[in-house]
């Protein structure tokens, strides 16, 4: 003996398979901000304040500037790759989000350690005078 199946509620099942089937893959994929490149022009710290080997976060623009070696400024965005917090961190030739421990170069961008898979996305900049900006 078969058991039967009404068309409603053979429609009512199937969705709700869809939509369950929706959410769960929404629920993978992951949505990860990024900060975009500051507008040309904008300032970005002085170079004299830039220690070698080290860096300045800034927020407001999403932009951490490093100077990985005398001289040689680099520009990253500010947005871990990994689940988009702000990283807290620049030093030691690293740039460092806490929030799940990724860590990155600062001569490149590179992920050195850590959950991210992504490097962080480089920004250009110059220099004028001490003056470091976006371009």
């Amino acid at each position: 003996m078969g058991s039967t199946c009404s068309r409603r509620t053979l429609i009512i099942g199937t969705g709700a398979a869809v939509v369950g089937g929706g959410a769960l893959v929404a629920g993978c994929g992951e949505v990860v901000r990024t900060a975009e490149p500051p507008p040309p022009g904008t300032a970005l710290g002085t170079a004299s304040s830039i220690p070698v080997g080290g860096g300045q976060i800034l927020a407001e623009a999403g932009v951490v500037v490093c100077q990985p070696q005398e001289g040689v400024f680099k520009a990253f965005s500010s947005i871990c790759t990994h689940r988009g917090c702000a990283v807290t961190s620049v030093g030691s030739g690293q740039i460092v989000c806490d929030c799940h421990h990724s860590v990155f170069s600062m001569t490149d961008g590179s992920v050195t350690d850590g959950p991210a898979e992504q490097p962080l996305p480089e920004f250009k900049l110059e220099l004028d005078g001490d003056d470091i900006r976006a371009v």
